[in-house]
């Protein structure tokens, strides 16, 4: 049996093909400028790869290009038992994953408002796949799930109570799938079990987070209400003075559309360079460009105050850091930078193994950490496919179980 997990985002379409036999993927790709000219599919197998333009105008023609592809690669659509979704925002409804009945779907379109450019994408997702595989169970996994554990004293904000019972102003979090995997993982590399281990994750991509987990649960995280809290990330500001927006308002007398445009789009990396978001630019240029040089130094602090936190937060000795996402798998650079001088907090780094530390280069899991080092420092490259592909087949199965800590996944043995 096959499992197709779909990640469907603003404009794009990631979808992977899992054998439930070996929990492999044997067919992925990208679906991209969904909506825009120029469209077109990446796709890859051990036997194939390629790129197809294709003009897709919204996300249900980008998942009947999808289908063509597997039908096209050899993917028999019958034998697809299940299609796992990635759903950005569950609000406080969902603390877990489920399958998506009518109901849920609405309640997922109610919560649109928290997350107006990926929520309903990620309806569209299931509604088509719904109708193209009548067959297969669809489930939703929400990123917001992993931190409906936080408590309460770390998900309210000190506003007025009437804000949090009536508007849903709180804390939510994002990446859920991600520090659940890295986490878990993390715990079987130190051969722990996730309920004994304390782990500070961070999630370090175009978008970025950190995730204070104690034993095995999410207690604390860096993005809140919406994902453009905490850490510095490519386009956005993270954390600021929240009368910053009204003073810059009044003073150019922009509208507020235009004040979040800033703030999600043209902010974090890209606005302290005034020329780049990725960090590879950034890295290029950093010798001679001291905006360059400012920047990773901006991202580096606000990092390691989030590691020193929540090492308090935790209240016990915390086990492993992990680095995950493009950004944290990838730059040595700003791992090394953002773990600089933090020896007297029982983390050290061994530059050799840091510096070969590159997913992209095919490197997997490494411990980076100095024997020395009193706590692990990894880079373990994320897999929410494998999440989402091992939450559907649970659910299918019977045996899923809330309590994520002790469900039986296959990526921890």
């Amino acid at each position: 049996m096959y499992i197709l997990a779909l990640n469907c985002g603003s404009s794009t379409l990631k979808f992977q093909v899992f054998d439930t036999d070996t929990y492999l993927p044997v067919f992925k790709g990208n679906a991209e400028k969904i909506g825009e000219q120029g469209s077109f599919v990446t796709f890859k197998s051990d036997t194939a790869k390629g790129k197809k333009e294709i003009s897709m105008q919204n996300h249900s023609e980008a998942l009947a290009a999808v289908i063509d592809l597997l039908k096209a690669n050899g993917i028999p659509l019958s034998e697809i038992g299940g299609v796992g979704h990635r759903v950005v925002h569950g609000g406080d409804k969902f603390a877990c994953s489920v399958e998506a009945t009518d109901e849920v779907i609405k309640t997922i379109k109610d919560l649109s408002g928290l997350a107006p450019l990926h929520n309903p994408a990620n309806l569209i997702g299931i509604i088509a796949a719904r109708e193209v595989l009548p067959h297969a169970k669809q489930v939703a996994v929400f990123d917001t799930a992993f931190h409906q554990t936080l408590p309460d004293y770390n998900y309210r904000y000190a506003v007025p109570g009437a804000w949090y019972r009536e508007l849903g102003v709180r804390k939510y979090g994002f990446h859920g799938t991600s520090h659940l995997y890295v986490s878990k993982r993390a715990a079987a590399l130190m051969g722990m079990p996730a309920s004994r281990c304390n782990v500070i994750s961070m999630h370090m991509g175009s978008g970025a987070s950190a995730c204070a987990i104690k034993h095995g649960y999410s207690i604390d995280t860096s993005l809140g209400m919406t994902p453009l809290a905490g850490l510095v990330m490519g386009t956005r500001c993270g954390d600021l003075d929240p009368s910053i927006p009204f003073y810059v308002k009044e003073q150019l007398g922009l509208s507020d559309k235009l004040i979040m445009e800033a703030l999600n789009k043209q902010s974090g990396i890209l606005g302290v360079t005034e020329c780049y978001a990725d960090r590879r630019d950034v890295l290029e240029h950093f010798h001679e460009d001291d905006k360059c040089r400012l920047a990773m130094d901006m991202e580096a602090a606000r990092a390691k105050k989030f590691i020193g936190s929540y090492m308090a937060a935790i209240e016990e000795p915390v086990h492993a850091i992990v680095f995950t996402a493009g950004v944290g798998e990838n730059n040595a650079e700003i791992r090394a930078k953002i773990c600089e001088n933090m020896e007297h907090m029982g983390v050290k780094l061994d530059p050799a193994r840091n510096e070969a530390a590159k997913a992209f280069m095919g490197s997997g899991e490494m411990e980076i950490s100095a024997p020395d080092s009193k706590v692990k420092v990894f880079m373990i490259p994320t897999n929410e496919e494998l999440v989402l592909v091992e939450d559907t087949v649970a659910i299918m199965n019977g045996t899923y179980n809330p309590d994520h800590v002790k469900m039986d996944y296959s990526f921890t043995k």
